[in-house]
């Protein structure tokens, strides 16, 4: 085991898009943890838009991160020490950790460190069983209601909840599925490997007019993962009786809690007699069991996929955080710290 850990501390709090500036390295000896604690070496690091949002001074599901704190993170990581009876030496666990190479904790907080399965790669845990695929799961089907026969369109489309939510909608027999992405490679890839019918380029596409263009007879669910002009141009082609889902507001870069000037098409809801809400994965966790159930079923029948954006080393924590707003990324992206250690 190594003796020294290596940290990345918040020293400022952005004000607008993340990165590394707002960080500080530090190293330090190696915790030990106390009674009812674990040591944990992490492994892997889940990188998610929700993170931007943990850097403001105001609480929402969780607290905020303080400065001079290591900045939190979803994290697969493995048990060194225990002097906590649920956990052994050299469990494979997953929970809300930190940047750094070793974290104690209890094992408690809105995420609870669970113990992971070794049937298939550990990083499942954060692609095809991550909360990115549960949040598309439960946004598509109990908050968009979607159903067979449903023409889908879906923004950020190439990340890792849009990409999921685009098979998803595949698997539940949707007529049509639509995504929004920005660049000519993301929307080759959504089309030639992520199962949708169609891709609207928003960096050089009217995107309204390809809104039109594509579902002429409307939209029936739009899953909105940036706001923006993108939700403006989808408001204008809904169809009656639409749901729009509210996951994320990407083009934000969560700056801010109010996503700027928008939108400006909402009266649509009511020509169309739509609705259009928000959610938090957290409220649809008494149906995990079906959605792990349908997840892992379509994923043994090579039908829903969630491709892994891999980046290796802590030190490039926080330009891995800043790519998730800058499009660096297909799929999910995640950080490999180091392999396993015990």
């Amino acid at each position: 085991m190594s003796e020294v850990n290596r940290q990345w501390i918040l020293k400022d709090r952005p004000t607008d898009l993340v990165g590394p500036e707002h960080f500080e390295w530090k190293e330090g000896e190696v915790p030990e943890p106390g009674d009812g604690e674990v040591l944990i070496r992490t492994l892997y690091f889940s990188f998610d838009p929700t993170q931007r949002g943990w850097l403001h001074t105001e609480a929402s599901y969780v607290p905020p991160v303080q400065i001079g704190e290591p900045m939190r993170a979803g994290a697969i990581g493995q048990v060194v020490k225990s002097k906590n009876p649920e956990f052994s030496e050299g469990d494979y666990i997953q929970g809300t950790l930190s940047w750094q190479d070793y974290v104690v904790t209890d094992g408690s907080g809105p995420f609870p460190l669970q113990k992971l399965s070794t049937d298939y790669p550990l990083t499942y845990n954060m692609s095809v069983f991550g909360l990115t695929s549960l949040t598309a799961y439960f946004g598509l089907l109990e908050v968009g209601e979607m159903k067979e026969g449903d023409v889908v369109l879906i923004s950020g489309a190439a990340g890792a909840t849009g990409s999921a939510a685009g098979q998803i909608a595949k698997n539940k027999g949707a007529k049509q599925i639509v995504g929004i992405a920005g660049g000519a490679e993301k929307c080759k890839w959504l089309v030639e490997e992520g199962g949708f019918d169609a891709a609207i380029d928003y960096k050089s596409d009217d995107i309204a007019a390809k809104i039109a263009e594509l579902c002429p007879e409307g939209v029936d669910v739009y899953f909105d993962n940036v706001g923006g002009p993108s939700l403006d141009a989808a408001l204008l082609n809904l169809a009656m009786g639409a749901r729009v889902v509210v996951c994320g507001g990407i083009s934000s870069g969560y700056s801010g809690w109010a996503v700027p000037e928008g939108p400006k098409n909402y009266m649509q809801l009511i020509l169309k007699a739509a609705k259009m809400e928000g959610f938090l994965v957290l409220n649809y966790m008494d149906k995990l069991p079906q959605a792990i159930a349908d997840l892992g079923a379509w994923h043994q029948a090579g039908t829903f996929k969630v491709p892994e954006h891999l980046v290796e080393g802590l030190e490039h924590a926080p330009e891995t955080l800043q790519g998730l707003f800058t499009g660096k990324n297909i799929g999910k992206a995640i950080l490999k710290v180091t392999d396993s250690n015990v």
